[in-house]
């Protein structure tokens, strides 16, 4: 995974749980857990990865876990985020704090699903941004996502982040593809 970042953005560690692909279970697991209404899915894979990082002694410098944010118009229309499960049960297991509304979506795009890596970079800056600065000065940064696929969601959230003085980001996710 910290292949996808390098020479983009400075990751201090990146890594997911499954690979997804479109025949795999990650893909039907990820896909009830946005779009059947399935919560519980996230906080699962949280508790499961979570346990894992904790076992291996990974990501054991964290301070804040953040989840990468929806905009407020789908959080209100899907009714959670399907990220933030996910996010808690990692933070419980790393020992850290969890701050939801750090880094918030600035616009309502669509999904990114069917959009190329240049299209997705050239659509996202200034996309998201951070409420509180002085929160996340001097502190490592956990960003999490669901899937990652060409990492620009996550290289626009963490180039928000990287605003803040003395801060390093690291990333995890419930998938990547491959």
């Amino acid at each position: 995974m910290d292949k996808i970042f390098y020479g983009r953005i400075d990751i201090k560690k990146a890594s997911a749980f499954l690979f997804y692909s479109d025949q795999g279970l990650a893909k039907n697991l990820i896909h009830y857990l946005k779009y059947k209404n399935q919560p519980q899915i996230g906080q699962f894979l949280g508790n499961w990865y979570g346990q894992v990082l904790k076992d291996r002694n990974a990501l054991n410098y964290i301070d804040i876990v953040i989840p990468v944010p929806l905009h407020k118009k789908r959080l209100k229309k899907r009714g959670y985020n399907q990220v933030s499960g996910f996010a808690q049960r990692i933070a419980d297991h790393l020992n850290a704090s969890y701050m939801e509304h750090i880094l918030i979506k600035t616009a309502n795009t669509r999904t990114q699903t069917k959009k190329n890596r240049l299209y997705r970079w050239r659509g996202m800056p200034d996309l998201y941004k951070v409420t509180h600065p002085e929160i996340l000065c001097n502190k490592n940064v956990l960003l999490i996502d669901d899937v990652i696929t060409t990492g620009a969601t996550i290289e626009a959230c963490a180039r928000a982040i990287k605003k803040v003085k003395d801060v390093s980001v690291s990333v995890a996710a419930m998938a990547v593809v491959p």
